[in-house]
C-alpha cells in the first residue's frame, strides 16, 4: 500500500540507525517533515545531507523530561502540529544475566530509555495532537517484551512495560482521532548482527518458525501503514513482526 505524508510532522527518536533510520527515511522519501532525535551528531548529519524534506536535528537524551519537553513544545509551535510520533531509542543493557545478578543501576538505566524516553515524548506530543483531534504514536517494543528473554530481565521488563502503555494510551485516546500502537520485532537484521557468532545467529534465527531474520525494509514498511490516515481502527495494539513466533 502506497501512503504520502506530504504536510504532516514525525519525530523519530533514536533515528540515526537500525529501525529507527529506516523508519525515518521512509517517511521522509513520502514527504513527511522530521524531526530527529538521537544523540550522535555527526551520523544524523551524514544521514539527510541529501533530503529533501525538511527536518529538524535534535540532540539530546529522551529520559530528560524537561528537555523532551522543551523540544516537542519548540516544535509544535514553530511547525504548527505534530502528526505522528514513533518511538525507536533503546537500549538492550547488560544481557545473559540471570535476575540474582541484574544491577539496580543496569535496571534503571534501560527503563530510563526504553520506557520513561516513550513515556515523555508521547506525552507531551499528545496535546499538540489533541490540537487537530489527529495522531498516530508508535512504540517500538520486542518480541522480548511479549516471552520474556532469559538473561534479559531489564529489557524484557521495559518493553513489556511499552506494551502496558500502548494499551492505555489507546484506550484513553480512542475517541480523539488519535492512535497508539507497538511493534513488536524480533530479531532483526542490522550492523549490529554482523560481528555475531554464526552459531549465536543460528540460537536466534532457529526460534523463528520462518528461519530468518526480519529486515529493516519490512520494518519501515509496516510501520509506514501503522503510522498513516489508513490505520484509523486500530489502536492499543501490539502489531507482530516476528516471522510467526508470536501467534497471539
Amino acid at each position: 500500500m502506497s501512503q504520502t505524508f506530504s504536510g504532516q510532522v514525525a519525530i523519530v527518536t533514536g533515528a540515526a540507525s537500525g529501525i529507527g533510520k529506516s523508519i525515518a527515511t521512509a517517511l521522509a522519501s513520502q514527504g513527511a517533515s522530521l524531526v530527529l532525535f538521537d544523540q550522535q551528531k555527526d551520523v544524523l548529519e551524514a544521514m539527510v545531507k541529501d533530503w529533501k524534506t525538511p527536518y529538524i536535528l535534535i540532540v539530546e537524551d529522551v529520559t530528560s523530561e524537561t528537555a523532551v519537553q522543551k523540544s516537542i513544545d519548540a516544535i509544535g509551535t514553530d511547525w504548527g502540529r505534530i502528526d505522528i510520533l514513533v518511538n525507536c531509542a533503546g537500549i538492550t543493557g547488560i544481557t545473559n544475566i540471570k535476575t540474582h545478578d541484574v544491577t539496580d543501576a543496569n535496571l534503571r538505566k534501560v527503563m530510563e530509555v526504553n520506557f520513561m524516553g516513550s513515556f515523555y515524548t508521547s506525552k507531551y506530543a499528545l496535546p499538540w495532537m489533541l490540537k487537530k483531534n489527529y495522531g498516530r504514536i508508535l512504540h517500538i517494543a520486542s518480541i522480548a517484551g511479549k516471552e520474556g528473554n532469559a538473561g534479559m530481565l531489564a529489557y524484557s521488563a521495559s518493553k513489556a512495560a511499552v506494551i502496558g502503555m500502548t494499551k492505555v494510551q489507546g484506550k484513553e485516546y480512542a475517541e480523539t482521532g488519535i492512535t497508539v500502537n507497538a511493534l513488536a520485532p524480533a530479531v532483526i537484521k542490522t550492523a549490529l548482527l554482523d560481528g555475531m557468532p554464526d552459531e549465536q545467529l543460528k540460537y536466534m534465527t532457529d526460534k523463528i518458525p520462518m528461519k530468518r531474520c526480519g529486515t529493516l525494509e519490512e520494518v519501515a514498511n509496516i510501520a509506514l501503514y501503522i503510522v498513516s490516515p489508513q490505520n484509523s481502527f486500530t489502536t492499543g495494539f501490539t502489531f507482530d513482526l516476528s516471522g510467526g513466533r508470536a501467534t497471539y
